[in-house]
């Protein structure tokens, strides 16, 4: 049988094409902690070096073959283990690769597996493209190149490469951890004890538990409740409600945090399995949708108050044309953290004032 770790990252990669979050599959998957450590770096290391992988594949059967999906994500893992871990025993990772292989009923394809893998080493090789080279989309290359120039596209496909840094946030109550780039969005908020705040996309919480420690009264609200009740202890008022459409408060907000559901460019390197799914087209719901939790944010605002638009998006359709449809005015200042610029996630904010005087 294959070991623990290689058949748990076999399984979550598969389950990626379909939809879902390596992080959380890895978390939900029953493995001690080793066994855990070594899946997590299989499955991010697929999925960050994938176009790399695909290419080394080409290179060792020499030829192109158009391979069934639990075929290729086993000589993926493989060549990952081969090339990039320093600690794996090369037959353990080649034999585990066969048995995966053979566990899918894929039998038929072991010999192949087995005489490709045979084949490898360490030498360099003469990436084709820059596609390959920083194993990403060359659409998403040619946007940011477009947004932010060459050299800023380039780091940002290099950042999606490595391992992002943990950032802990010292509270009273103990350190949180939370990505740097989302500890920047809460202060832009301005907030004062007392103040009533609204948090519109509020789950997982760490924003809200953030605006908490400024002594705010706050309700968080989430369109999915098994993700609000992760938040029952943090001391807020938890409402689930989708907030594109109206909202059912019969007071206005002081403050309010619109942290809205976005393509997530900005956190490549958390999760890089989004640069494999997006597509050109893709981003249009999205938009629609950011820009109805804006129109009802702004709806609840009080006259006076401070509302931040905020996503961990790169691209420009979820956030300066989101916000070019406002009132230039009520615009007081925006926020871009960049990816090989910036450390830690990719964020965009803009903070909007109230366009009614208090």
């Amino acid at each position: 049988m294959p070991a623990a770790a290689r058949t748990a990252a076999f399984d979550i990669l598969l389950k990626t094409e379909t939809g879902g979050f390596a992080s959380d599959l890895l978390r939900a998957a029953p493995l001690d902690s080793r066994d855990a450590g070594l899946a997590s770096q299989i499955v991010f290391g697929v999925l960050r070096f994938r176009a790399q992988l695909d290419f080394l594949i080409e290179h060792y059967s020499g030829r192109r073959s158009r391979l069934d999906l639990a075929v290729r994500t086993a000589l993926r893992m493989a060549l990952f283990q081969l090339r990039y871990l320093e600690r794996v025993p090369p037959h353990a990772a080649v034999a585990d690769s066969v048995e995966l292989v053979k566990r899918a009923h894929k039998t038929s394809a072991a010999g192949f597996v087995n005489a490709v893998l045979r084949k490898v080493d360490r030498a360099p090789v003469a990436w084709p493209s820059r596609e390959v080279e920083l194993s990403c989309p060359e659409w998403l290359l040619l946007r940011w190149e477009r947004q932010y120039g060459a050299e800023a596209a380039a780091g940002i496909a290099r950042a999606a490469l490595q391992e992002p840094e943990t950032y802990q946030r010292v509270t009273p109550a103990g350190a949180r951890i939370q990505d740097i780039g989302s500890q920047s969005i809460v202060p832009l908020l301005r907030l004062e004890p007392g103040q009533r705040l609204l948090d519109l996309c509020a789950a997982p919480g760490n924003k809200t538990a953030q605006a908490l420690e400024a002594g705010v009264r706050a309700i968080a609200c989430d369109i999915h409740l098994h993700r609000l009740r992760q938040m029952k202890n943090l001391g807020a008022d938890l409402v689930v409600l989708d907030g594109a459409g109206p909202l059912p408060f019969t007071t206005s907000f002081d403050r309010i945090l619109v942290d809205a559901p976005c393509s997530g460019t900005g956190t490549l390197g958390r999760n890089p399995e989004i640069k494999w799914r997006l597509r050109p087209d893709g981003f249009a719901d999205l938009c629609r949708r950011q820009a109805a939790l804006l129109a009802q944010a702004r709806a609840a605002l009080a006259p006076g108050g401070l509302l931040v638009y905020s996503t961990c998006s790169l691209e420009p359709e979820e956030n300066e044309e989101v916000i070019a449809a406002l009132p230039p005015d009520v615009v007081i200042e925006t926020m871009h953290r960049i990816p090989g610029r910036q450390p830690g996630d990719g964020f965009f904010a803009a903070v909007i004032k109230s366009g009614l005087s208090p």
